[in-house]
């Protein structure tokens, strides 16, 4: 998604976040420990650009800040994170999160907390910015491995700027993931069925 939504909208939603997120908070002491590296996308795998390539970036440690504008760490376990980005040479752009966490009730808790922020993240959008219409959809549950769920969303500024994007959360085990997919558009230009495959994929090969 464009910068200069992400901008009009981030200190709002990120406040929304902690909010939502409380439940989920505890002392530094109960952090997970470190475990075997989840495995992430490549750039053959996300849903194909009718014109361009996907460039895939490196995995990085650390939370992505492309994730920021509906999911954030605030009010979570300092748990392992871990990221990588993808682009194409136009306006599309995508990037993965795995989360490990200590436990499976752990990852549980984390993958309905991190779906309950996108499920909301059109409403905090607009609370968030008069010049902001914004509209969520939900694509479905995917049958792969403990679950996975896809969403979308698409805003529109007031001086015209329309953008669209899906959104998913899977888990495996005490591994979440979070892949996001987006770019100009609206609903009519969501690649759903192919980001849906590569929801699968991403939650497959984890492990």
């Amino acid at each position: 998604m464009p910068k200069h939504i992400r901008a009009s909208a981030l200190t709002a939603l990120t406040a929304a976040a902690l909010a939502a997120g409380t439940v989920l908070t505890a002392p530094a002491a109960g952090a997970a420990p470190k475990a075997a590296a989840p495995k992430f996308l490549s750039a053959s795998q996300l849903p194909p650009h009718p014109t361009s390539a996907w460039t895939a970036g490196p995995v990085t440690e650390g939370f992505p800040e492309g994730l920021g504008f509906c999911v954030s760490t605030e009010g979570v376990l300092d748990y392992d994170y871990r990221h990588r980005e993808f682009r194409t040479d136009l306006d599309t752009s995508a990037v993965q999160l795995t989360v490990v966490t200590g436990t499976a009730a752990q990852a549980k808790a984390l993958a309905k907390h991190y779906d309950d922020l996108i499920r909301t993240c059109a409403d905090r959008i607009e609370e968030s910015s008069s010049d902001i219409e914004a509209e969520g959809r939900d694509y479905g549950s995917l049958p792969v491995e403990e679950g996975a769920r896809v969403r979308g969303l698409h805003t529109e500024t007031s001086w015209g700027a329309t953008d669209i994007s899906l959104l998913s959360v899977g888990r495996d085990g005490r591994t979440v993931t979070v892949v996001s997919w987006g770019q100009m558009g609206d609903f009519g230009d969501a690649p759903v069925g192919a980001f849906k495959k590569t929801t699968t994929t991403a939650v497959n090969k984890l492990y």
